[in-house]
Order: C-alpha cells, then structure tokens, then sequence
C-alpha cells in the first residue's frame, strides 16, 4: 500500500515535468492540469490539508469539567480527476491519509486501512444522461453531497453525522432535464453494494436502492453553488434547489443503513433488516444571503436487533429516528462571513438513544474562496440524559 501511496504521489511530478512549461493553471483550480497533446486524456492533481484545534466541555448546570483539548489534521487528501480518451468519459480518485479519513478497519475489508474515498468513472452516454460506475458518495442529503472543502462551518451538523448514507461501491444514472422558462429538473439513481466504502467481503445482505430528484426553478446557480455552502458568487437573482431523496437497504446489517457498526449477533453472525431513509432539503441564495434546511428520517422494519432464534435480543439497535437542521449566513463584502445552524434529533423510544439539540454560531474569512479559508465556530449542545456540551473550533483549509 506504500508503494501504491508513492505511485500516486510520483505521478503528478512525472507530468509535470514532461509538460516543461508554467503551468496557466490558477489557485485552486488543481496545482496540475495536463493536458495530452493530441487531447486523448488529462490529469488534475489537487493535494488538500485540513488542521483544527478544538475544545470541548461537559457542563452540568453549575460547573465546567475539565476542558478536553484537542490539535489535528482532520483531513488531508489527494485528489486526481480528468478524462479518458475522450471528454464524454471522465474520471475522479480522492485518497484520504489522515487518521479520521483511513480509520474503520476490519474483518470485512481485510482489516486494511481505509485509503480510497471515491475511484468513480462518469460516462456521458447520451445527451444529458451520465452512467457511473465504482465508489463514490451516493445522492443523499445535500449537506452530505457537498465537499467537506466548501463548507461554511468547521464541519457537518449532527444530522448528517447520525442520518447520512454517505458513500458506497455500485452504478448511478443521473439525467438534467430542461423545462419551460429556468425550470431544471435533475434526476439521479443508484444500485449500489449498501455496505459502504472499501468493504470487500462478507456483504451478505441485499443491495441498497437510491433515488434523488432535485427542482431548480429559477435555472443553475452560479459555479454549481448549489452544492457549495454559503454564497460566495453573490448570486444577482435568487437561486433555489429543493431536493428529495429515497433509499431502502435491503436486509442491512449496520444500524445505520450503509454507516454505523455491525449488528452483530453471538454466534458471530450477522442481524439483517430492511432499513429505509428519506432526505428533504432544499438551498436557497441571493446577494451574499444563503439559507439551507434539511429533514432525515430514518425507520426499519425490525429495530432491535435479535439473535439467531429471532426472539433474543442482541441489546444493538438501528438508529431510527428524525432529525432537521437549518442554516443561514451572510457574507460581507470584505468576505468575512456569518454563520448560524441550529440541529434537532429525535430517536425513537424504542433505541433507547439520547435526542440531541444543538446551535452553532461561526465566522470564516475567505482568502481565496474555499481553496484558503479560516474558520472559528462554537456549538452548545443539550442531549437528553446526559450533562450539557460546548464545543469550541477553529482552524483552516487549504487545497489547490
């Protein structure tokens, strides 16, 4: 796997070399774009560095426990992306190294660490039509689907955290259909493994089926602005898209659908349900002003997990539940910008599991977009049956 990391590591400079020119490439646009001579395939190479410091603490209504302190990388990543053989058939590689992005070895990938975040082919077959194939984020809520690079806020609100369906191997279809006046309707379907990324073996349960329907009636944001956070284009009109997802996982054998750990039983084996999760979501933008909201649901047909003899609980459960989140910001003409997000999660009863409400105030500062931004936020988190929690983050990101 080193060599593997090195390979990809040695490339780009390899093609940097052969180019044996200045690059015409900007900040943020990949630190390499080559381009074949006779226009057969391209590379872009585009490294990525996250750092934050966090510090968090547990308040029982009088006193502050002791501050738990905290420096990482949270995220440091290589992307590739271009086409092959002809611009209609594009590709994308992103690796994670950082612990958080490799973390999650076990027997079900080869106890190996977790280095691929998405290998995905897209090939545009016909007219508006795409067909992928490989691992790549499957079309969930919009807070999912958008780039941890071009989020507003230090990170993503609880709600993704307990509800998203995150990335899986498989197919999509995704088609862009034009209407009267700006309408825009995108459609995009998935048949994918539903044991989430890098899994290799033991997939013993069925397959997860994903379907997302997004309306955009005032036509296309400004450099795709729909899926990146906040407003930094200063859109001259409103721009809006609302979004609808469904997904079912067939006999699933994680409590949360694709995510979250194995429902396992003592004998070693696996308990499977069929556990649906609907998004609605929707974004809206004008002049520096963005707004986002978002609802998850999640439900299974059997929420305690049982034993072999299908009457013994095994004490695991499948997060079941609902969760809304909404999110607004402005952006200053200095592009200093103001965020605040407020979350709502509601477990089922029968999960026995803490409902949680959370608010987050932050600022960023924008040096060059989402390429190079710093961040600051703080969040105060109440959950039921356990003590109150404020969480304090700052740091940058930086990615060509």
């Amino acid at each position: 796997m080193k060599q593997l990391i090195s390979s990809f590591l040695f490339i780009p400079l390899g093609l940097l070399l052969q180019a044996q020119e200045i690059s015409d490439t900007k900040f943020g646009n990949g630190m390499i774009n080559f381009i074949a001579k006779d226009s057969s395939f391209s590379v872009k190479f585009a490294p990525r560095i996250q750092s934050r410091y966090q510090s968090e603490w547990s308040y029982n209504g009088e006193d502050y426990d002791p501050a738990n302190i905290n420096f990482s990388v949270r995220r440091a990543r290589l992307k590739f992306g271009g086409f092959a053989f002809s611009p209609k058939l594009k590709y994308k590689i992103e690796l994670g190294l950082s612990n958080r992005d490799i973390s999650g070895a076990n027997v079900y990938n080869r106890n190996t660490p977790r280095y691929i975040l998405d290998a995905v082919v897209m090939w545009n077959f016909h007219e508006n039509f795409e067909l992928w194939a490989g691992q790549t984020k499957l079309p969930g809520n919009i807070e999912r689907v958008v780039s941890s690079a071009n989020l507003q806020l230090i990170d993503r609100s609880l709600l993704n955290s307990k509800f998203n369906i995150d990335r899986d191997v498989g197919i999509q279809l995704r088609h862009k259909l034009r209407l009267g006046g700006n309408w825009i309707i995108k459609e995009k379907f998935s048949i994918s493994q539903g044991e989430g990324r890098n899994i290799t073996e033991g997939n013993i349960g069925g397959l997860q089926y994903t379907s997302r329907l997004e309306l955009l009636p005032f036509g296309e944001f400004s450099s795709k602005g729909d899926y990146s956070q906040g407003d930094l284009k200063r859109e001259k009109s409103i721009k809006a898209m609302f979004g609808f997802t469904y997904d079912i996982n067939e006999n699933a054998v994680k409590s949360r659908s694709n995510m979250g750990s194995y429902l396992i039983q003592s004998s070693g084996g696996l308990f499977e349900t069929d556990i649906t999760t609907i998004f609605l979501d929707g974004v809206i933008k004008y002049n520096g002003f963005a707004l986002t909201g978002e609802y998850a649901n999640r439900d299974a047909d059997q929420i305690e997990a049982l034993e072999e003899d299908g009457r013994t609980k095994t004490g695991a459960v499948v997060g079941a539940g609902s969760a809304s989140n909404i999110q607004g910001s402005y952006l200053f003409k200095n592009n200093f910008e103001i965020t605040a997000r407020y979350t709502n999660i509601n477990f089922k009863e029968i999960t026995r599991l803490s409902d949680l409400k959370q608010i987050t105030f932050g600022v960023s500062k924008y040096v060059v977009g989402h390429s190079l931004k710093i961040q600051a936020d703080i969040s105060l988190l109440n959950a039921s049956g356990i003590k109150d929690n404020v969480l304090f983050r700052t740091g940058f990101d930086l990615h060509f």
